[in-house]
Order: C-alpha cells, then structure tokens, then sequence
C-alpha cells in the first residue's frame, strides 16, 4: 500500500510539471499573408451581380424610410449573415434604429386675455408648444453685446420673452450701437432673428414672441409655401427644436403688450396667455446597418468603413431613382471589402484592430443616419474610433475631369492626418496605381464636397477620413442612374484600394495620427 501511494504521488507532480509546461508554451506568432491575396476576392462579377439587384427597380430608388428603403436593408443584412460577418451590436441586430420625422406646419392658435389669434393669420409658429403663461418678460430688442445688454437687468430663466426688431436710438436719431447713423447686424433681418434667438436660449428662456411688423409678410409668405408645399425636410427627431418661437403681428404683439412699439425698458408683462399650437409632423423610421469583424490584437480601436444605403426614390412622375452610382456602388463596394477581410480572418491574419461596416441612411435628406451615429448614440466611443474611409459613388468616370479614366478623387485624407495621408499613397503606389486626383480637396472647391457626405460627421469629431468620390455626371439625382452604366473594372480597382488601405490602417503597430485642427 505504501509503495501504491508513491507511486500516485509522484504521477500527480509529473502531471503537474507537464501543466506548467504547456502554460507556458508562448501562442505561435500571428501568420503574415499578402493582402493582394484577398483583395482579389473582390471581382467586377460580384459586385455587378450585387448591384444589378440593389439598384433594381425592385428597392424603388431606396428613399429614407420608405418600403424601397427597407428592401435594401434586408439586402444588405441578409449579405452579411451569409459572410458570417456578426451585428456590432451585442443582441446580434444589425440594424440601429435612426428616429426622423417630416417637418409639416403646425396648427392651432394662442389665446391672449380671451382673444384668440389664429396660426397663419395672427401669428406664425414652425413648433409647437403647449400651456398656459401668467406672464412674459420683455426684453426690448433682445440685445445683448459688450456696452449695452437687455438682460442685464431681468431675469429671464424657464421663461417666455417678447423682444422687437430693429436696435435703440439715442435722442439725435444715431444708432447707440454704432455711436452713428451706421445700422450693426441687429438690424438685419434674416442675422439678427438668428443672433436673438441664440443670446435668448443662452439666458435660459424658453421660447421667444418676436414682433417684426417691418418683416411680417416676407415670413407669412415663407409660411404660406411651407403650408402649400410639401417641403419633404426631414429631421432627426434628438435635434428637434425644444425652444418655441411666435412671430407676432401688429395686432397681436400688442395685445400682448400695448406699449411695445414705444417701450425700450425691459419688464414682467403680466397677462394670461393659452398656448394650443399642435404637432402635424410626420414620423419616419429608418435604420443604419452595421456589421463588424472583431481586431486580433486591438478589438478596442475601430476604422469605420460607411457608405450611404439610401437614393431619392421616385419623381413625381413616377420615374424610379435607382442611384447605381449614388450610392449603390459604395454599398456593393463595402460588400466585397467585408467579404475579402472575412476570408482573411478565417484564415488566422484577421485585422489587428476592429473593423465596422457602417451603412447609414437618410445621407440625402443631410447626412442623418452618419450623424445620429456621430453625434447622438456611437455604438463603440468615438475615441477609440481611429479612421473612417467613406465610400460615396465610385462606379462612374467624372465628364469634366480631364486625362486618363484610371482616377479617383480624394476628399480630405490630409485635413487632420498627414499620416493617413500618405500611407493612402503608399498603398496607391504599391498596389493599385491609380492617379489620385485632388481636385475636389481644394479648400475653395465652390461644390464644397467635402461638407457633403457622411464623412465629414466623423471628421467634425476629429476623427481622420478619406472620401472616396468619382464625381458627379449627367444621371446624377437621375433616373439614368443605372447599373448597366456602371464601369465594373474601375469599380473592381477602387475598391482594392480601399481594402488595401483599411487593411494597413488597421495592421499598422500605431494609429494614423491627427496633427491638425479641422477648419
């Protein structure tokens, strides 16, 4: 029995020294691969096959949240789920939903000391706003500058204000602003409604009378086509207007305040005001779509690679909108990059850092579904998001550019990283050999495209992108926009240069650095 324990004994601290072995056998070093490899995974033959589909009749031009739009996010998730690609999202949904309305004239009317003024006749509201007031707080123009300031002396906090064009005179006619009889920016119309309003929200007030007799018909008139016409101005439902403002009429201001047109002294106005201007807008909802492959290395830092899934469906003659190019050609695009870095994932050299496929919606009613993600719910700390590539019509060739068909435009690789800015070139020269064209990268480019596509909702967060671009050309925001006129071999070499700049962008030891400020 003694020699049976032994020998037990000695069994269990052999296994035990074999543990501590095998622990320490350090993981066998990350197996390096030539991207070129999975980059030709991405074929002219699938990305048309794909785009004869997204941008068929069948999707309805894709417009923000109608059916044609939900059409292509089914597409797309559908896409994803046969790659094996995984939802960002932890519950597996790959859809984040992006909360719009359509802005519609309000309806209703303002009830001041038992007499009712009627929205569109006594007043004009583009809010809404609900309740009953004892008092407002006039605040004479509504002015506040260095030497001469309406609030300085009231209280204006959780309040409605009454306030009146123009700025205050001294005795002689001159302007006290100016010291002459020079009018300042008060006076203008269209600046200083806005000037007011922002000093008003800065003291805290809750919504504004204004009383503008001088200007009174150019807003009724603005008005009147807001209420005849539909303006189809979408809007993210988390920027909606919480402050209310009513732009009086004669009548009206002075029912409320009779001595407004004499009167400079800020005051507590009381009187008994009812409030009953109701909601018509629209409600829409609509998705982004985002899918992710997780880094090797560093999961916690993400590239962004976007592109816009949404057109502007059908003209009112009933033409479809199929937008091959806008942005049909980027989503096909995004497609075969997943696909290419999925390929090298499940071959043991995923990225080291995470990368997000970002579809975002609603990029032609302003670029929504990018900043509601940028700005109102990122689903990963925009801190850690160290670059986003946006791809946003890459299928076509530009008529005025002139010079080889073998281009592309860049927008914006050099505004906040010299770094993401050449390795861009590097990858160019190593692998694809474009010609990078930097026409529309020109700080006085009157198109001004560098403001113009979900890119720039990260660059505004000082987040380096690029802004792949082919330029605009005559089946723009048209219904020739189609898949057959498609250059699928240019399609093929963009998007390679794509993959093979995410691929060094999330490979390299260290993140593209930012050294600049964005202007």
């Amino acid at each position: 029995m003694k020699q049976l324990v032994i020998i037990l004994i000695a069994s269990l601290l052999s296994c035990n020294a074999n543990q501590k072995t095998t622990e320490q056998i350090p993981k066998p070093p990350k197996q390096e691969k030539d991207p070129i490899e999975f980059a030709e995974t991405i074929t002219e033959e699938e990305l048309k096959d794909y785009l004869f589909t997204y941008a068929s009749d069948e999707f309805e031009g894709r417009e923000t949240g109608k059916p044609g739009q939900k059409k292509a996010i089914e597409f797309i998730t559908l896409q994803y789920e046969k790659l094996g690609i995984p939802a960002l999202k932890s519950d597996g949904d790959y859809l984040q939903k992006v909360s719009l309305s359509k802005s519609n004239v309000p309806d209703g009317k303002i009830t001041v000391n038992d007499i009712d003024f009627i929205q569109g006749e006594d007043f004009l509201s583009f809010s809404e706003g609900t309740g009953k007031l004892d008092e407002v707080v006039y605040v004479g123009y509504g002015i506040s500058e260095e030497g001469y300031d309406d609030y300085a002396r009231i209280e204006v906090k959780d309040k409605m204000v009454l306030m009146k064009f123009g700025e205050p005179t001294n005795a002689d006619g001159s302007y006290i602003l100016s010291g002459n009889n020079e009018k300042s920016v008060w006076s203008n119309m269209s600046e200083s409604l806005e000037k007011r309003t922002k000093v008003a929200k800065a003291r805290g007030a809750k919504g504004i009378f204004y009383y503008d007799p001088q200007n009174y018909s150019r807003y009724k008139r603005y008005y009147d086509y807001m209420k005849t016409n539909s303006s189809e101005r979408i809007q993210l439902n988390a920027e909606k207007e919480t402050n209310f403002m009513v732009l009086v009429n004669q009548s009206m201001g002075k029912k409320i305040f009779p001595e407004l047109n004499a009167g400079d002294t800020p005051k507590v106005i009381k009187t008994s005001l009812e409030l009953k201007i109701q909601n018509t807008d629209d409600q829409i909802d609509s998705e982004n779509v985002v899918a992710i492959i997780k880094g090797t290395e560093k999961p916690d830092e993400y590239l962004v690679i976007s592109s816009h899934l949404d057109h502007i469906g059908v003209n009112k003659d009933g033409q479809i909108n199929n937008g091959a190019d806008d942005d049909g050609s980027g989503t096909v695009a995004m497609l075969e990059i997943a696909q290419a870095f999925k390929m090298a994932a499940d071959e043991g050299v995923g990225p080291n850092r995470s990368i997000i496929f970002l579809h975002v919606t609603g990029e032609e009613k302003g670029l929504l579904g990018s900043k509601y993600y940028t700005d109102y719910n990122p689903l990963v700390p925009l801190k850690n998001t160290i670059a986003n590539l946006n791809i946003d019509m890459i299928g076509r060739i530009d008529p005025k550019r002139q010079g080889d068909r073998n281009y592309i435009y860049l927008i914006g690789s050099d505004k906040l990283s010299t770094e993401l800015h050449e390795l861009s070139e590097t990858v160019n020269s190593t692998y694809t050999n474009l010609e990078l064209d930097y026409k529309y990268n020109d700080e006085n480019d009157p198109n001004r495209f560098y403001y113009r596509s979900d890119h720039y909702n990260f660059a505004k967060n000082n987040i380096p992108i690029i802004f792949y671009f082919n330029g605009t050309h005559p089946d723009y925001h048209q219904p020739g926009d189609t898949a057959d006129k498609i250059n699928y071999d240019l399609l093929q070499k963009r998007s390679q240069l794509i993959f093979h700049t995410a691929w060094e962008v999330a490979n390299r030891e260290k993140t593209v650095s930012v050294d600049k400020v964005l202007k």
